[in-house]
């Protein structure tokens, strides 16, 4: 690997055979182990791939080399029709656009009569788990191109429901983080005040008197400096305060379409 995908095989490589080891996000999947690397989503190879999807979501057309629509086969009995599982990313602004939250959403349905019907959370999530890596017969892949025009207005609003679901349940953890971080800025800032206390009440240096007239100058100018920061923290402290306010206002979800997977039953694909 080469060019900016360079660092990420960086500590791939076994010690002694040198051979590049797959890698695991899973603890228990990693101990006592040395033939894979326990690699944590700050790592750089995770770092790239993320961006890498990143650019592919956003990008659309031909230009795009991400496959946004699957039909596969669904194992177990989650499903007792075909179904359609939409993805999308749920994004939440606040004041200025400032992201709250982001994460990726999914919403089902089954296909029956050539009428689509939402599945709950619980449904939607075994239904996800039961996809497998088969994909459906041409047949199943043909027939869903011809129902997609007439569900489509559906499962949007399915999406936009489910979006609004999940902001509404986001809104007392967003209050709870804004609170938080008022808080903690207050505390910081009490902190800076408690310390510019303790350097103005400390008491002067012994033989002050014989100190050059420059630094006697330089020293009242540093304890005036200080003496104005101290006066100035309690209005910064509200102007910072009302400005996190507005940061946190108003929290407004946005939903974007990442991908669509078509499901068939295993019973029905036989």
């Amino acid at each position: 690997v080469g060019g900016t995908w360079a660092g990420c095989s960086e500590g791939l490589a076994h010690p002694h055979t040198g051979e590049i080891r797959p890698i695991t996000f899973d603890h228990a999947v990693a101990e006592d182990r040395d033939d894979v690397v326990l690699v944590h989503l700050g790592h750089r190879l995770v770092q790239m791939c993320q961006r890498l999807l990143r650019a592919e979501v956003w990008t659309s057309g031909a230009q795009s080399n991400l496959a946004r629509v699957t039909a596969r086969i669904a194992h177990g009995d989650a499903l007792s029709a075909p179904a359609v599982v939409v993805h999308a990313r749920i994004l939440v602004l606040g004041g200025n656009d400032y992201r709250l939250h982001e994460e990726i959403i999914a919403v089902g349905g089954t296909l029956e009569g050539g009428r689509f019907r939402r599945l709950n959370v619980g449904q939607t999530a075994a239904a996800i788990d039961a996809e497998t890596d088969e994909a459906a017969t041409e047949k199943f892949q043909e027939s869903f191109r011809e129902l997609w025009p007439k569900i489509e207005g559906s499962v949007r609003d399915a999406l936009e429901a489910r979006m609004k679901e999940r902001a509404k349940g986001l809104e007392r953890k967003i209050a709870d983080r804004a609170a938080k971080d008022v808080d903690r800025m207050r505390a910081v800032m009490n902190e800076l005040a408690a310390s510019i206390r303790i350097q103005l009440d400390a008491k002067a240096p012994d033989q002050l008197d014989l100190w050059k007239n420059d630094e006697i100058e330089q020293r009242e100018r540093n304890r005036e400096s200080l003496e104005a920061r101290l006066k100035a923290i309690p209005a910064e402290i509200e102007r910072e305060a009302a400005e996190m306010s507005r940061r946190y206002a108003n929290p407004t979800p946005r939903v974007f379409p990442v991908s669509t997977t078509f499901l068939v039953p295993e019973s029905m694909s036989r």
